[in-house]
């Protein structure tokens, strides 16, 4: 199979996370990386790859990833599509904004017969997909997001005393209006410990006694300590009938990174779809920019 060969479209943080992790994904071939005038200068993750000011000096892209501030993204994308090269990005825009900055986009590439993976990172991007599939498995409730870096992990006297924990953080997260809050414990088990004995002991214990706990196993907490941000997805249902459905998604991680990895498997993408704008989505084939406005 012929591999895609990318170009990187601006070398800041999302850059070169992009840069590096460009060698996770066989099927791309890095051309090289455009840093635009002015910018810090940054070494790329290898001394022979080619670094230009325009992406003409690079030899054969197919596809570029636009790396650049929200407000540049759709000229820099305009002039890369009238080159025939296809575009993924990930402006961090919101509702409105968000929603003519697709728009425009999806005509940009349809008047030059090119291609583009829009909202391929991690917000917006994967959490938006995330989010839809909670709110699409139950269709009557309350969703919740919430954000929180890691300085609000805290060691826990609590979790001293359980047999089988060898380290252990603990976090407490608001709840909705007139519920309690929920508190989320991170252990880190000794060898040859038991999750489920360490969590039912946990749960016991009279300083978790009334709330709403969830316990977590990680392989390390001193590298969940040193996690950058964290997200937490909630979907509670609120039908009359049936059970009570809650939903629940929690994460620690570099939000750079992740949008990074987003955007090389849009890349990958990118030869599955036709000419127009396309919504970044998780199956085989991205969806069309039409069917994502059908469906709202």
């Amino acid at each position: 199979m012929k591999r895609s060969r990318i170009a990187i479209i601006g070398f800041g943080a999302l850059g070169r996370a992009c840069a590096e992790a460009a060698h996770e994904f066989a099927e791309l071939d890095l051309a090289g990386i455009v840093r635009r005038s002015g910018t810090p200068s940054h070494e790329p993750p290898s001394g022979s790859l080619p670094v230009t000011t325009h992406v003409r000096e690079l030899l054969s892209v197919d596809i570029a990833l636009v790396c650049v501030p929200a407000a540049a993204t759709l000229e820099v994308a305009r002039e890369l599509m009238q080159q025939g090269i296809a575009i993924v990005e990930c402006a961090a825009l919101e509702g409105n904004a968000l929603e003519a900055h697709h728009d425009a986009l999806s005509r940009i590439a349809a008047r030059y017969g090119s291609r583009a993976i829009m909202a391929a990172g991690w917000d917006p991007g994967v959490l938006t997909l995330f989010r839809g599939t909670f709110e699409m498995l139950v269709p009557h409730g309350v969703t919740e997001v919430t954000r929180h870096p890691a300085a609000r992990l805290h060691h826990s006297v609590a979790t001293d005393s359980v047999s089988g924990v060898r380290a252990a953080l603990s976090s407490e997260i608001p709840a909705a209006a007139g519920e309690p809050p929920q508190r989320y414990v991170y252990v880190e088990l000794s060898p040859g410990a038991r999750f489920d004995r360490v969590e039912a002991a946990l749960l016991a214990d009279p300083t978790f006694a009334g709330e709403r706990t969830h316990v977590f196993a990680v392989d390390d907490i001193a590298k969940l300590e040193a996690a950058n941000q964290g997200v937490t997805l909630t979907r509670r249902g609120t039908a009359p009938r049936g059970a009570h459905e809650t939903l629940l998604m929690e994460g620690r991680f570099d939000p750079t990174l992740l949008a990074a990895r987003v955007m090389l498997d849009g890349a990958g993408k990118v030869g599955k779809v036709g000419v127009g704008g396309h919504c970044y989505c998780l199956s085989l084939c991205a969806r069309p920019r039409a069917s994502v406005r059908n469906r709202r």
